[in-house]
């Protein structure tokens, strides 16, 4: 038997969505002029109809939940195609459809951070939001919903609050890269650390722990140059300064295949680490779980 009230009422999508750009009811019944207290009613019955409570209240604010956040974008998705009916039988250049949120680690590679977006550069359809910070300040817009899917060059630790899955994309060898000299002689691994400077990644690198245990095993204690937690830094420093950078060979491979840059020595046992971290969802990102999966199985 069909319901008589299982089919969308689009009056009821349009005030929800009002009241998620708003932020809460006061300023959505504002801008829609009407009462708050009817505009709470109709929110019920989206939420009856869809079977879904789509937010939270929390310290007197509305938070979209799991299903509120893909009803926001399904909204969305739907008065955009709506405008776009109306831009196109006005000869108007069509909106952007679907947008899908990246955070990444301040100090992952850029080139990394390309190569996994890569897939969408021939749609259409798709607007990249990409957002840079800490690890701690990504994770929390990732549980907020504010970010759909966080790349980092660490895994994170998954319990029962936080039911995070850390997907590993792909992992390379550390390579000591710096400028090419005339006549250079092969690099004396660790030995050359001795008068060599060196560029790091800072303390909180699991790449810079390895190397520094390394260190600790060969009695060295090696000359640093600078230490720097963004790949980007790292990489014109290791152009400018005559020293040698611990990198993931993918940060430098653009200056590796021009020749400003050369490799002195591979470190086979050190690597480093790429991860996309989801959380675990009731409707998981389409597009999240298709990107991770080219990337795992170009990995393989």
């Amino acid at each position: 038997m069909i319901l008589a009230d299982a089919a969308l009422n689009y009056h009821h999508l349009r005030y929800f969505r009002a009241i998620a750009h708003e932020g809460g009811l006061t300023k959505a019944a504002a801008r829609l002029h009407v009462a708050q207290s009817a505009l709470s009613i109709q929110l019920r019955h989206l939420e009856e109809n869809l079977g879904h409570p789509l937010f939270l209240r929390k310290n007197r604010k509305l938070e979209l939940t799991e299903a509120g956040q893909l009803a926001l974008q399904y909204a969305d998705s739907i008065f955009r195609t709506g405008d776009e009916l109306v831009d196109t039988l006005r000869h108007q250049s069509p909106r952007a459809r679907q947008v899908l949120r990246i955070g990444t680690v301040a100090t992952l590679s850029r080139n990394f951070q390309w190569e996994f977006i890569k897939p969408l550069r021939t749609s259409r359809d798709i607007q990249l939001v990409l957002r840079s910070g800490t690890v701690r300040d990504l994770i929390a817009q990732l549980r907020n919903h504010e970010v759909d899917v966080v790349l980092s060059n660490q895994a994170m630790r998954r319990d029962a609050d936080t039911g995070h899955h850390s997907h590993l994309l792909a992992e390379q060898e550390i390579s000591l890269v710096g400028r090419p000299v005339a006549g250079q002689a092969p690099f004396r691994f660790p030995e050359d650390l001795r008068k060599t400077p060196v560029i790091l990644p800072s303390l909180e690198s699991e790449v810079r722990a390895s190397f520094d245990l390394i260190m600790d095993q060969a009695g060295l204690r090696p000359i640093i140059a600078a230490e720097v937690d963004d790949m980007a830094m790292l990489r014109v420093l290791a152009l400018r300064l005559r020293a040698v950078a611990l990198v993931p060979k993918v940060v430098v491979q653009d200056e590796l295949r021009s020749g400003a840059l050369v490799e002195r020595y591979r470190l086979s046992d050190v690597k480093e680490r790429f991860y996309a971290i989801t959380p675990t969802r009731t409707f998981p990102n389409v597009l999240v779980r298709d990107l991770i999966a080219h990337a795992t199985n170009k990995k393989r």
